[in-house]
Formats: C-alpha cells, structure tokens, sequence
C-alpha cells in the first residue's frame, strides 16, 4: 500500500514541511508540498491525494477556505495543521470537514501515526469497485450502509460524506439504540484516549444529519439527540 500512498504537505514554513516529508518519506509515501493555499487548492483538485495536511494560517487562502473549496468537489482527507490557541479555528476546521487535527508545536511521530491511522480508516476499501460484491451491510428502514464500499445511501440515494462523517455513522449504526456519550465517541471514532474538544462530536453529528437531511429525513431523524448524555442511532417500527 506505502508505494501507493501520495500525500501533500502544505504549510508556509518551509522547516516544518521539511520536517513532515521526512518522517512521511521513511514510510515510502510519495510526498508533494505547497506553501500557500492557492497552490496547495490547485494541487489538490488536479492530484488524486490519499491525504492532505494542511496548515490553517497560510498567505492567499487559508486552510479554512482551502478545505471547505476542496470539498465542494473532492472528499480527500485532511488533517489540519493549528497553532495552539487556534480553538475556534479548529472547530471551524471541523464545520469544513476535516477528519483530524494536530496542534502546533507537535512531535512528527504522532503526525506519521495520525497519517496511518487516517490511512487504515479511508484507504482499505476505496480501491473496490461499486458494484463489488457487499460482504459488510448494515440496512435499515431509509438508510443502508455498504462498508465494504464505504457507501452510504438514503431512501435509495447516494449520500457523499467525509471519511470521518462516514466512521461517525457506520459507528452509531451498528449499535442501534446504544446511547453514547461524546467523550466515548472521541474515544472510538477518533480515538482521543486523554484530550479532544467535545464540540468535535456536535460538529460532525451536525453535519451528518445536514447531509442526510439533503436526501431523506427519516434517515436524518435516525441521528437522535440524547439530551446530557450523548448520541445514538434510534431505529423505530415502520
């Protein structure tokens, strides 16, 4: 799979960008670099990338508009790149949808275990051709979700979500009526086990239902609001 694994590092600071496709290149991944975000957008809708990192404070576009543009056309991944202190930034960063952040100063390390992780997460299956043969299904009344495919239809429509979005509810689904708490969801779909921001989990049930909403509001309901505790996937009689 490493051959295989293109990624682009985008970030203004040229030691940083250094640093990052160093670490990266040891685990054989093809690396491209911007330095801006203009050239970083351009790269990234002409490029087929298994990620982007992507820094939020750049010239020219910031990472903000960078990922929000990309995702009008392409579900790339991203993980943000932020500087402490950037909270807001990186809830925003969230709305956009990106799948992870790591804050600035940060070890490489945990940037390469952050990237496999990622990897495992949205690249194990999207090699399948869509009429593969579903060997993982999880079908409810509105909603169906091929994992073998990592596809996720309505009331017979595609829905386009972010690898993220799609773990969220590929999670919840397959323990319907399981209520759980955001600090658990941080833990499992995120795989936070001491920090992570709360609103993290809002932001991505957000913008869940708003897709799902987009083709079928039964399956939007499905995404239920447990009030003080948390989430769950409600499922009711037909």
């Amino acid at each position: 799979m490493d051959q295989d694994v293109k990624i682009l590092v985008v970030d203004d600071e040229e030691r940083i960008r250094r640093l990052l496709r160093m670490y990266l290149e040891r685990e054989n991944y093809a690396i491209d670099e911007a330095g801006d975000g203009d050239t970083a957008l351009k790269m990234a809708l002409e490029n087929d990338y298994s990620c982007i990192l992507l820094d939020i404070m750049m010239p020219g576009k910031d990472g903000i508009e960078v990922c929000q543009e990309l995702h009008q056309k392409k579900m790339t991944p991203v993980i943000m790149l932020t500087a402490k202190g950037e909270e807001a930034n990186r809830v925003e960063g969230f709305e956009v949808g990106a799948d992870d952040y790591i804050v600035k100063p940060f070890s490489p390390r945990e940037v390469v275990l952050r990237v496999k992780a990622l990897l495992r997460r949205s690249l194990q299956t999207s090699f399948l051709s869509p009429d593969t043969k579903a060997k993982d299904l999880v079908v409810f009344p509105h909603i169906t979700i091929d994992n073998d495919a990592h596809r996720v239809t309505a009331d017979g429509k595609e829905v386009n979500l972010t690898p993220k979005e799609y773990e969220l509810l590929y999670f919840l689904a397959k323990s319907p009526d399981k209520v759980f708490d955001r600090e658990q969801l941080l833990k499992e779909v995120w795989h936070y086990e001491f920090f992570g921001d709360l609103r993290t989990v809002d932001t991505h049930v957000k913008r869940l239902r708003e897709k799902l909403n987009k083709v079928s509001e039964n399956a939007a309901k499905m995404i239920v609001t447990v009030w003080g505790v948390g989430y769950k996937f409600e499922v009711t009689a037909e």
